[in-house]
């Protein structure tokens, strides 16, 4: 596998991120903990979640899955082996904010449920209207100098808010992000092709895109209603199920048969042969599906086959 920088920082990734929504959600922690063994025994190194993660689910508080992720690495003594990438600024009660406070406070959170000194990646959840940028960076700097977080990144930002962050960080000598997660998929690319993705090549930003399978859809598993108890996440599936989604399963169906893989691992890899795209996000819940991650990144879709998805999956 081929490493990949993140932006212009200096950390290196493999091209698969593992998503620790999962951790503390639909899996506990002795199967967290197998999980991102067989992750890490694949060869990736790149683990991204939040303090938000799992707030959601019933009992919870957040932070459950960096709590796991922290147990983990002080077990296994491997800190220095993985890369690391949490956010900060989503609701964790008070609302959404990217206020200094809420930034110095979160930090300190994080690093605690997450038993480490530093953070590699410390991205803005979600854009905060209500919060000057520059506050925002000023606190990120602090934390720079502090060593408390070593570089940052931004996620749902629109690509006017993106491009006003970057300029202000370039204007005022403060941090600038060197990564970007949008919502990006063969189903969901408008948004981001519209507009952000030039964004993210004018400043050479590292994108890291979340819901790289849509939940599951480009899995395959969901081909009718009756499949969408299959499940915890099932309910969120049902806006694919239309005949632009259909079209992209046969495309995905047809080029899969070529490579002897499986759907998900060539929904990644037309993910991972688009130059804007540094290392998709994407979860499983047990090691077979794991097997999928592995042979996306290690496959080369031809020009042929990228152009059918490219087809089947045009919103233009």
């Amino acid at each position: 596998m081929e490493k990949r920088k993140l932006g212009n920082s200096d950390l290196f990734v493999y091209p698969v991120t593992f998503g620790g929504n999962v951790f503390g959600w639909t899996i506990d922690e002795a199967k967290s903990f197998e999980i991102l063994d067989g992750f890490t025994e694949a060869g990736f190194n790149f683990i991204d979640t939040a303090d938000v993660y799992s707030r959601w689910n019933p009992g919870n508080a957040g932070g459950e899955s960096e709590t796991i992720i922290g147990n983990w690495m002080e077990q296994r003594k491997n800190r220095n082996e993985v890369i690391i990438a949490t956010k900060v600024g989503a609701d964790m009660g008070a609302g959404k904010s990217l206020s200094k406070k809420t930034i110095l406070e979160g930090v300190d959170a994080s690093l605690k449920r997450l038993k480490t000194d530093y953070i590699d990646l410390y991205q803005s959840h979600y854009d905060d209207p209500n919060t000057p940028i520059a506050e925002t960076l000023e606190a990120y700097d602090e934390l720079i100098k502090a060593g408390k977080i070593r570089w940052i990144g931004a996620s749902n930002y629109s690509a006017a808010r993106l491009k006003e962050a970057m300029e202000t960080a370039q204007k005022l000598s403060l941090p600038k992000y060197q990564t970007f997660q949008p919502e990006y998929n063969l189903y969901a690319r408008e948004a981001y092709e519209k507009e952000l993705e030039q964004v993210a090549i004018d400043y050479k930003l590292g994108v890291i895109n979340y819901y790289a399978l849509a939940s599951g859809f480009l899995t395959g598993k969901y081909r009718s209603a009756a499949d969408l108890n299959k499940s915890q996440r099932g309910g969120g599936i049902q806006k694919y199920m239309n005949d632009r989604g259909f079209k992209i399963l046969k495309a995905l169906d047809e080029v899969s048969e070529q490579y002897n893989a499986t759907p998900a691992s060539v929904s990644l890899a037309w993910l991972i042969s688009r130059p804007s795209i540094t290392a998709p996000i994407a979860s499983v819940t047990n090691l077979s599906q794991l097997e999928d991650l592995k042979k996306a990144a290690l496959l080369k879709l031809n020009t042929e086959d990228i152009a059918i998805l490219d087809e089947a999956s045009s919103w233009k």
